[in-house]
């Protein structure tokens, strides 16, 4: 029975776009089935509406650029020669045709649930991104604060953690900000000040997270404070191992985090 074609979207058709095509079959892939199924490179061409001379330029572009040649010809013997697929050929032609299959099964999810794919997608983007600073918390825009030259932007971290960062209004258009989207706030370590007890109205950082120290490595210089928030997430800090000493810090230890709001960098994925 004939597998029920799954209609597109508009969303799924702008991923087909983006990654190539599901029900149709790459025309590189294609010809090489026919080369498997007829052992010639004419015949090939012929089924899958190329011609000769396209067909072998295909193939020697695909021979070129693979780790190991995917065609062979055969000269002679008693079939009179012909082409055939190599091991790495026919290993090709297997994967590529279980990334296909699994290709089909995405955007059937993407189609019947868009959201959770994107969010999915979203998601594994995040976590590939490759940044130096240690802290990044995904947070939802609550409040922006306009001005002329630098406005103030107020996230919703997980929890009821917020955190405040004071970027240009440049900046706010340029990352197309406004209230509800989704924002990754970034801070450097070393920029985190830890204090076992804070009065907001006797200091000028805008941020003041409170947690529980969980783990310290201690280095030769510095020292490595990892502080577990309320609401889920986690804060690291770098500061001189005297530091640590002189406060006292310990692990199970209440503490607060401050950050100053210029040094809280933006960022959407």
């Amino acid at each position: 029975m004939r597998k029920k074609k799954v209609p597109a979207s508009p969303e799924a058709m702008f991923l087909q776009h983006m990654i190539g095509g599901s029900e149709e079959k790459n025309p590189v892939v294609a010809l090489l089935e026919e080369v498997e199924s007829c052992g010639s490179i004419n015949q090939a061409a012929k089924s899958v509406g190329m011609s000769y001379k396209a067909a072998w330029e295909r193939i020697e572009t695909i021979n070129n650029i693979s780790p190991q040649p995917l065609i062979t010809r055969q000269v002679g013997g008693s079939g009179g020669g012909g082409t055939v697929l190599t091991e790495a050929g026919y290993e090709f032609l297997k994967k590529s045709n279980l990334l296909q299959r699994e290709f089909n099964s995405f955007l059937s999810f993407f189609y019947y649930h868009p959201e959770e794919a994107f969010t999915t997608l979203k998601t594994l983007r995040r976590i590939e991104m490759k940044i130096s600073a240690r802290n990044v918390w995904l947070g939802t825009v609550a409040q922006i604060e306009r001005g002329a030259v630098n406005s103030v932007v107020t996230l919703n971290l997980r929890g009821k953690d917020q955190i405040v960062s004071v970027i240009t209004e440049n900046s706010v258009l340029r990352l197309g900000l406004e209230i509800g989207s989704e924002a990754l706030a970034i801070v450097k370590a070393p920029s985190v000040m830890l204090s076992p007890e804070v009065d907001p109205k006797k200091i000028s950082a805008r941020n003041i997270l409170s947690g529980t120290i969980s783990r310290i490595v201690a280095g030769v210089v510095n020292d490595e404070v990892t502080i577990d928030l309320s609401g889920g997430n986690t804060v690291t800090s770098i500061l001189t191992s005297e530091s640590v000493r002189r406060i006292g810090l310990k692990e199970g230890m209440s503490i607060n985090a401050v950050i100053k709001a210029s040094d809280v960098l933006l960022a959407v994925a």
